[in-house]
C-alpha cells in the first residue's frame, strides 16, 4: 500500500477547509491509490474529490472535499514526486555521468531515466526502463511532451550503444505515442563511427515519420572529458565531419518543412562553431523548442541582446523638448545610455563561445564604447580540455584562472554554471566563496537580453 505523508497543508486551501493536517498520511484518493504526484493529480482534479487519510493515532478518515474545478487540494508531500526516482538501467557507450571525476557530491552521480522527469523538469529519458503499463498511463494521463533519448533507430545498435537488450524496441514505444498524439521531442548523441553518416540519415528519416506529433530532434556531439579509462574509446569530430553533419540535417529539414511546414531536425549550437559556419536565422528554430540541448542558444543571444541595444539606442536619440514625445516603451532605457561611465566589467565563458561574447562586445559598442568589457575564456582543466561549453565550468578554474587579473566592478557568471536551485558550481564550491577568492562582485545573469545588458552596464535594481 502507498502512504504519503503531509508534510504541510497550504492554509485556507479545500484540504485545510476539510480538516487535514500535517502529519496524517494520504491512503487514497476517490477509493484508488495514490502511487506517485501524477495519479494524485489526475484524481484530484475532480470537483467533488473523496481523501482518505490516515491520522497521527492510527485511524482511517474518509472525508469529501468540494472543490473548483482548478482549485488544488493544498496538500505538500516530503518528495516532489511522491515516489523514489527511478535510475538509468543502461550503461551507454557516451554517458557522461560515467565520465565524472571522483569526490563530486553524490547526486552527480545519479542516473536518473524516469519518464515523470520528462514531463515535469524536461529531462530526456531511453524508454528502456518502461513497462507497457507505464506508457499507457502516460497516454491516459497524456503527460506530454515526452523527450526521448533515441540516438538511433537500428534496434541492433541501439542495443550496443546502450548496453541494454531490451533498448531495440524504441520504435514501438514512440508509434504507441505518436498514434495517441503525445507530443514528443528526441535527442540524438552523436558519436563518431557509430551513429553518425548513414545510421544518421537512417534514424532522422524514421524519426520524420512521426513529425508533426515528434515536434523536434536534436543532434548534439558527444562530450568527452579526461575521466574515460576502461570506458568505450571514442573521438570528437573534425570540422569537416561537424561540416558533413550539418549538411545532413539541413537535407533532412528542407523535407521536413515541405511535407509538415516545420523544420523538425536540429544541429547544436557546437557543430557551426566547429565547422566554422554561420548559425541559422531565428525562423529555422521552430521557436527554440531544443534551446536546452543547446540548439539555437548562440542565434538567441545574438537576437535578443541586439534587440536591447536597439532600445537603448532608440531611448537615447531624444534629447531636451524632444525627450517630452519618447515613447513610453522607451523611457527606462534612456538612463543606459549615460550611466556608470568608463566602467570595467569582465564575463566568462567556456572556449566554445567566445566568438559570442565577442559578438556582445562588438553590439556594446553601438551605446556604450566608454564601458570596458572583457571577456575570459576558461579552459576546462577540471573534466578536460575535451570539455568546452560554459555549462561546465567549475569554481576552482575560474579562480585559478583569474586571479590576480583586474576583472573591474562585477564579474559576470552565467545561470548554467551553477546549481538550478543554489549557487553552487560543480565542484561543491560556492559562488560566495568565488568572490572572496577573486575579491570581485559577482552578478548572476540569467538571460540574453536586456538583463544582460543592464547587468553589463551595471543596474541595480
Amino acid at each position: 500500500m502507498h502512504e504519503h505523508k503531509i508534510v504541510s497543508v497550504n492554509k485556507g486551501s479545500p484540504a485545510d477547509l476539510a480538516g487535514i493536517r500535517a502529519g496524517d498520511l494520504l491512503i487514497r484518493l476517490n477509493g484508488e491509490e495514490v502511487g506517485d504526484v501524477f495519479d494524485y493529480h489526475y484524481q484530484a482534479e475532480e470537483v467533488s474529490v473523496s481523501v482518505t487519510v490516515r491520522r497521527e493515532d492510527g485511524s482511517e478518515q474518509t472525508l469529501t472535499i468540494e472543490k473548483g474545478e482548478d482549485d488544488d487540494l493544498g496538500l505538500v508531500f516530503a518528495e516532489s514526486l511522491m515516489d523514489d526516482y527511478r535510475s538509468c538501467r543502461n550503461k551507454c557507450i557516451f554517458c557522461f555521468i560515467d565520465q565524472n571525476p571522483p569526490g563530486m557530491r553524490d547526486t552527480i552521480y545519479f542516473k536518473d531515466d524516469d519518464s515523470r522527469l520528462s514531463f515535469l523538469q524536461g529531462n530526456y529519458i531511453t524508454m528502456t526502463n518502461m513497462k507497457e503499463s507505464e506508457i499507457d498511463r502516460i497516454i491516459r494521463y497524456k503527460l506530454a511532451p515526452i523527450n526521448i533519448s533515441v540516438h538511433t533507430t537500428n534496434p541492433e545498435l541501439r542495443v550496443e550503444m546502450l548496453h541494454n537488450r531490451f533498448a531495440g524496441n524504441i520504435l514501438t514505444h514512440i508509434e504507441k505515442l505518436y498514434k495517441a498524439e503525445i507530443p514528443m521531442n528526441g535527442q540524438i548523441v552523436l558519436c563518431k563511427g557509430w551513429n553518425d553518416g548513414d545510421e544518421l540519415r537512417r534514424t532522422i528519416r524514421d524519426l520524420l515519420n512521426f513529425a508533426p506529433v515528434m515536434e523536434s530532434l536534436s543532434v548534439v556531439p558527444v562530450g568527452l572529458s579526461k575521466f574515460r579509462d576502461a570506458l568505450c574509446q571514442l573521438e570528437p569530430f573534425s570540422r569537416e565531419e561537424s561540416a558533413e553533419v550539418i549538411d545532413i540535417i539541413e537535407g533532412f529539414q528542407k523535407e521536413a518543412m515541405e511535407r509538415y511546414g516545420i523544420h523538425f531536425v536540429h544541429a547544436s549550437d557546437e557543430w557551426y562553431i566547429v565547422a566554422e559556419r554561420e548559425f541559422p536565422a531565428e525562423e529555422t528554430y521552430d521557436g527554440y523548442l531544443q534551446i536546452e540541448n543547446g540548439v539555437g542558444m548562440t542565434r538567441l543571444l545574438y537576437e535578443e541582446f541586439r534587440a536591447a541595444v536597439d532600445q537603448v539606442r532608440d531611448a537615447g536619440e531624444y534629447h531636451g523638448l524632444r525627450a517630452l514625445r519618447m515613447p513610453k516603451e522607451l523611457r527606462p532605457y534612456r538612463k543606459l545610455m549615460t550611466m556608470n561611465p568608463g566602467r570595467t566589467v569582465s564575463s566568462i565563458t567556456g572556449t566554445l563561445a567566445v566568438r559570442n561574447l565577442e559578438y556582445i562586445r562588438g553590439e556594446l559598442e553601438r551605446i556604450r564604447p566608454d564601458i570596458n568589457y572583457q571577456v575570459f575564456p576558461i579552459v576546462n582543466d577540471y573534466f578536460g580540455h575535451g570539455i568546452t561549453v560554459t555549462g561546465l565550468l567549475t569554481g576552482q578554474d575560474i579562480v585559478a584562472q583569474l586571479s590576480g587579473k583586474d576583472l573591474g566592478e562585477a564579474l559576470l557568471i552565467p545561470k548554467c554554471c551553477l546549481k538550478a536551485d543554489e549557487n553552487i558550481f560543480l565542484d561543491d564550491m560556492h559562488l560566495s566563496e568565488l568572490e572572496n577568492a577573486l575579491q570581485v562582485k559577482t552578478v548572476i545573469v540569467e538571460s540574453y537580453g536586456m538583463d544582460f545588458l543592464k547587468a553589463i552596464i551595471g543596474v541595480v535594481e
